[in-house]
């Protein structure tokens, strides 16, 4: 890597999209952002957008089958800009990968043994990592003599103890079939509670966080000292807080009674808990900007799935609080956690005993940037901290890269 190579590519590869960013370390400045959607049906979309240039927003229309066409398509966008793959400045390329098992506890240069074992992982993450692998390939093919990272979603909660990590199971089971909560947002995870600490002024390892990624998909975890100790996600993204189309956690014996007496098949179920429950379930919307407005014209249906949301949100405020012993902030972060000043202010209301509260005025104000929300006297710090996973990704990959 020579010494003007300070350009990383973030790509997250979904199953039918691509979204990226290229981001110049120097200065953590975004140079590029984009969204490739519908890779493989008869009309993709792909909108980039050239921040560097201060360009307007492009978008253009037209079949990309799979996802060598698409990240083709993308490079020639950035090659319009001056910013092309071929370029001497980009030092590496980084890989969101969702599972990386109990193996991957770091950002890792992507070899063939690397690859083949993320593959191993398919079965724990058939939703995720095969999308993963494809753009990993699709990206190592068109620049072999380019670094790839790949930067996994569980990493960050691989620091979880034991006991909290393993299921009540028959251990030889579980061991044979990898079965363990491993968590997923871990990249959101790491950055939101490292920017917590920093708004309190504060180095990582002295705070204890309690971090809410709140968007479709949603978790929670307790980072204490800067480690993850609990995570609500488990063996797949299915468990833990109630999601927009998920419906986080249940007894598993619903699964049975679904198979014994509705019949339904193993697919059908996955489908069911995936995605038909969660927020879209119980009353038909997953955007909460929808069901708040539904809510205000007094639907109940509306408001009971916003009570159920906001009710399982305090079982973990309050089991997390238990874990660590000891809460100096709790963070609200991603789509829902960033805007639904609603959510903020449920979910915290009633918790004035365990030290934590919201100030009206605060919660109301929208910003993008990392800001308090608590009372000036409050003993818990309860703030607001936007997320960037993939600045996080490119952080790391450039440590990498660059050591």
């Amino acid at each position: 890597m020579t010494a003007t190579a300070t350009r990383v590519l973030v790509l997250n590869s979904g199953s039918s999209s691509l979204k990226y960013q290229l981001l110049d370390m120097h200065d953590a400045a975004r140079l590029a952002v984009g969204l490739v959607e519908r890779i493989g049906e008869e009309t993709s979309r792909l909108v980039h957008t050239p921040l560097a240039t201060g360009g307007a927003k492009r978008e253009t229309e037209g079949a990309m089958a799979d996802h060598d066409a698409a990240l083709k398509a993308v490079a020639a966008e950035l090659a319009a800009d001056g910013l092309g793959l071929d370029s001497p400045e980009l030092a590496a390329i980084g890989h969101r990968v969702v599972h990386g098992g109990l193996r991957f506890t770091e950002p890792t240069v992507i070899d063939d043994a690397v690859l083949t074992e993320i593959e191993r992982l398919v079965p724990v993450a058939p939703l995720h990592n095969p999308a993963n692998i494809t753009g990993i390939r699709t990206a190592r093919a068109l620049r072999p003599d380019l670094p790839q990272v790949a930067v996994f979603d569980t990493a960050f909660h691989t620091t979880m103890p034991e006991y909290a990590a393993r299921y009540a199971l028959d251990v030889a089971t579980a061991d044979a079939h990898r079965i363990r909560r491993y968590g997923f947002h871990g990249t959101s995870h790491a950055y939101v509670s490292r920017k917590t600490a920093a708004l309190l002024g504060k180095d990582p390892s002295e705070v204890n966080v309690i971090v809410l990624h709140l968007g479709n998909g949603a978790s929670a975890s307790a980072v204490a000292g800067g480690r993850c100790v609990d995570t609500s996600m488990g063996l797949t993204p299915l468990e833990g807080l109630v999601m927009g189309t998920r419906s986080g956690d249940i007894d598993p014996a619903v699964t049975f009674h679904l198979k014994r007496v509705a019949g339904m098949s193993e697919d059908e179920v996955d489908e069911l808990l995936n995605k038909k429950s969660g927020l879209i379930g119980l009353c038909g919307d997953n955007d909460m900007r929808e069901i708040r407005r539904r809510i205000d014209e007094g639907d109940d249906r509306a408001k009971l799935a916003f009570d159920i949301y906001i009710h399982r949100l305090k079982k973990y405020l309050g089991a997390y609080t238990a874990v660590l012993g000891r809460v100096d902030a709790v963070a609200f972060t991603a789509g829902v956690g960033e805007n639904a000043a609603p959510v903020r202010e449920a979910a915290i209301a009633g918790l004035a005993d365990m030290g934590m509260a919201v100030d009206a005025d605060r919660n109301a104000v929208r910003s993008d940037e990392p800001r308090l929300i608590s009372p000036e006297d409050s003993r818990v710090a309860v703030a607001v901290v936007p997320t960037d996973e993939e600045l996080e990704i490119a952080q790391q990959t450039y440590a990498l890269v660059s050591a």
